[in-house]
């Protein structure tokens, strides 16, 4: 069993204690970082006062990018299915032809 880290990390002007596998402090900092500089930009470019409206448009974020990748992702893969099945259709073919 790993020993648990505890970490604190500031968001919204927030602190935040955690208590976590060492394995995922990398991320976590990362993450929280992203959000901050998010935040920021959200607070400069459109005015907002209230930091739940913040931390709400930075949810949205990067909901829709996780959202999004998994579209993509889905897209790809269904277009190598099709290629694969395209492929493996003309190997069966060949195979037949002899």
């Amino acid at each position: 069993m790993s020993d648990k880290l505890k970490i604190k990390l500031s968001i919204a002007d927030r602190v935040y204690p955690l208590t976590i596998d060492p394995a995922q402090e990398e991320g976590l900092r990362k993450a929280a970082k992203n959000i901050e500089q998010l935040a920021k930009k959200f607070e400069q470019n459109y005015a907002v006062r209230d930091k739940q409206d913040v931390l709400a448009m930075c949810a949205l974020q990067f909901a829709s990018k996780i959202e999004q990748n998994g579209i993509e992702q889905t897209e790809g893969t269904k277009e190598a299915e099709e290629r694969l099945k395209a492929l493996e259709d003309l190997v069966s073919s060949k195979l037949a032809m002899k």
